[in-house]
């Protein structure tokens, strides 16, 4: 796919995708949503990338819905040159299959993240904020609900009252207090998130990644179930983990 609305990169087995329409402050359309599902899946599909880190370009990481893509799509038309808005494989799709990535996430949230902007971090693993970032679930304001399965993250990321707070308000909050209510890991200087980002994800990319994919799984499956049932889980991944690490070495 020839990208126009995203860049890719790839270096040292990071890979880096960045939404790039910083003259709109990368406010997302539905190509760009293709253009970013067809990046996570070339990378997970790849061998040689260890991590993969989601930024924005310029100011922003993404400032929402590009709101005369949603004016069209409002009035029944379309103005996009990829599928109607609402339609796309980013919003119905790609949240599940980060959810179940083998691969470490970390959204570098390097500016304003706003609407979709945000709810596209909720299913990364690790969230680094510029402190001055501006975040916000708006959709109400706009006559909309969350997506990409944030109703169901984000309470589990900041506790049920801070997350209608959040949505109910439909307020923005700074990257600083975003971490202060676990909504993102870590909130570090504006100039320092990529670097930051890149930092945690050259560490992960060193650990074997059977082994990352492995925990990524225990993880999910865990916060989803019964303390006594995510032991019974921990000894099955554990036995399946070290079956395949031999078989791996044994093909070597």
């Amino acid at each position: 796919m020839n990208y126009q609305n995203i860049l890719f990169d790839q270096e040292g087995g990071i890979a880096t995708i960045t939404f790039n329409r910083p003259d709109k402050l990368n406010a997302y359309t539905s190509e760009m949503g293709e253009e970013v599902t067809h990046a996570f899946r070339q990378v997970r599909r790849d061998d040689e990338a260890r991590a993969l880190i989601l930024t924005g370009a310029g100011r922003a990481f993404c400032a929402g819905i590009d709101l005369e893509h949603l004016k069209a799509h409002e009035q029944g038309r379309s103005i996009s040159k990829g599928p109607r808005l609402g339609e796309e494989d980013f919003l119905r799709k790609l949240p599940l299959e980060m959810g179940e990535y083998p691969k470490p996430i970390i959204a570098a949230i390097n500016g304003h993240a706003v609407g979709v902007g945000m709810t596209v971090a909720m299913p990364c693993d690790i969230r680094i904020a510029a402190e001055d970032a501006k975040l916000g679930f708006v959709f109400a304001r706009l006559g909309l609900l969350p997506g990409l399965g944030s109703t169901h993250l984000l309470p589990n990321l900041v506790g049920m009252a801070r997350a209608k707070e959040l949505v109910l308000g439909a307020k923005k909050i700074l990257g600083i207090e975003a971490a202060e209510i676990g909504l993102v890991n870590r909130a570090v200087p504006r100039e320092d998130v990529l670097g930051v980002a890149r930092t945690m994800a050259e560490e992960m990319a060193e650990i074997d990644p059977t082994v990352l994919a492995y925990a990524k799984r225990a993880l999910q499956f865990g916060a989803s179930h019964s303390m006594a049932e995510a032991m019974k889980n921990e000894q099955r991944q554990s036995l399946a983990l070290t079956a395949e690490r031999k078989a791996a070495k044994a093909a070597s």
